[in-house]
Parts: C-alpha cells; sequence; structure tokens
C-alpha cells in the first residue's frame, strides 16, 4: 500500500505599498541536513523534495515524510511573486 504524499506549498501575501500587495509562492526542495556532521564530513540522504506527513495546521505538517526530518533542513525556494494592485476606497 502506498502513503499518500503531500508536497507543501505556501503563498504569503505581502505589502508593498499603498495599495500593491505581492503574493509569493514557496517550496521546500532537496534535503541539506549533514547526517555524518558527528563524524567531520559531509553526507546528505538524497531526498529531493520536501513531503508533509501531516495534514496542514498540524505538527506533522513540519516533518518530511520522505527522509523524516524537519522542514527547515530542506531548501526554500522562492517562486515568483505576483502583485496585486488595490485601488483604495472613494473618499
Amino acid at each position: 500500500m502506498k502513503k499518500k504524499q503531500v508536497v507543501v506549498r505556501r503563498e504569503i501575501p505581502q505589502r508593498i505599498s499603498c495599495g500593491t500587495s505581492a503574493v509569493r509562492s514557496m517550496r521546500y526542495g532537496e534535503c541539506q541536513k549533514n547526517h555524518a556532521a558527528s563524524v567531520g564530513r559531509y553526507v546528505v540522504d538524497g531526498c529531493r523534495e520536501f513531503m508533509a506527513s501531516g495534514g496542514e495546521g498540524t505538527s506533522e505538517a513540519l516533518i518530511c515524510a520522505a527522509c523524516g526530518c524537519h522542514r527547515n533542513f530542506h531548501k526554500k525556494e522562492v517562486e515568483a511573486a505576483e502583485v496585486v494592485f488595490e485601488r483604495p476606497p472613494p473618499t
């Protein structure tokens, strides 16, 4: 039986100036955790992309289903920002 895998993508709204805002899409790529740091070497496990092991809003959403490490060890990739222009309400 294959386990359901979920790739986490977050959209973060960010205010730029009066009347505009940007939405950045984030994804988490390959794992960069050094598994041989205790012996003075550099070895990664080869996990290519973060897959959350739980639903959004749970503590399992921060753990990778493929390699078992925390999301912070995965490379954070910010995709293109989408700028949204909003008209201010008439005064």
